[in-house]
């Protein structure tokens, strides 16, 4: 049988995962992960010995189109209604900080 989650255990899942719940919230959580683990267990149960390791889910195979380059949009247009613009390119205000 798997290892049961308590409330302890969820208090520290929340607290890895930056998360905070309300009690009733606390006590679902710990019943779907209880449940989560109890499907799981299941899995023991199986005769996976003769089976062989799964690499891909299905034999089939990706059908893709050609790659046919096309110009959709000149530069031209791109930047026509730009609020602000050189020749060429966008203008944004600086993000970065040199300082740090």
């Amino acid at each position: 049988m798997a290892q049961k989650i308590d409330i302890k255990m969820v208090d520290e899942i929340a607290h890895l995962a930056r998360l905070e719940f309300n009690d009733e919230a606390k006590g679902e959580i710990l019943n779907d992960m209880n449940r989560m683990l109890a499907f799981v267990d299941k899995l023991n149960e199986l005769d996976t010995d003769k089976v062989e390791p799964l690499i891909y889910m299905t034999d089939e195979k990706n059908v893709l189109r050609e790659d046919d380059v096309k110009v959709t949009l000149t530069q031209d247009e791109a930047l026509k209604n730009a609020p602000k613009r050189d020749s060429d390119y966008f203008k944004v205000p600086k993000v970065i900080d040199q300082n740090n």
